[in-house]
């Protein structure tokens, strides 16, 4: 499982190290695609199939099902962890995210998220002022 939030340097060709403590659930593998809210997520390749799975099974006659299958999938590209535990971060990836200089890497069970630093402290801000609306909204989940 993925927890946590580290900060780390985009370096000039779009490598990125990975948090230690994330590296060998990604050894064998992992696919970084464009996320929401103007972040990356990186799956390790057994997630990834299960998230690819359910995407190719969205209704294709739905305008927001096959636009939904198209950012995740078309954007989609499989990477290996370096012997320095660095990822590259694809150009239309990179530019996509507004990455550069100092990045945020976060953890969150399934995925790993890479925000750039900036976009993820206003996102962070945000979210951590309404997080008591948020919680009692998703009391009606069970969580």
């Amino acid at each position: 499982m993925f927890i946590g939030e580290y900060i780390h340097s985009l370096d000039q060709k779009g490598r990125v190290a990975i948090p230690a403590k994330c590296r060998p659930q990604l050894a064998t593998g992992c696919v970084i695609t464009r996320g929401l809210d103007g972040c990356l997520f990186i799956y390790s390749e057994e997630e990834w199939s299960k998230v690819a799975k359910k995407l190719s099974q969205l209704p294709i006659s739905q305008a927001d099902a096959r636009a939904f299958a198209r950012l995740m999938l078309a954007g989609a590209m499989q990477i290996d962890i370096d012997k320095q535990g660095r990822i590259v971060v694809p150009a239309y990836l990179r530019e996509y995210a507004g990455l550069k200089g100092n990045v945020v890497i976060t953890g969150l069970a399934n995925r790993l998220e890479i925000w750039e630093e900036i976009a993820w402290k206003n996102y962070k801000n945000s979210f951590e002022k309404d997080s008591t609306d948020i919680a009692e909204h998703l009391g009606d989940l069970g969580i």
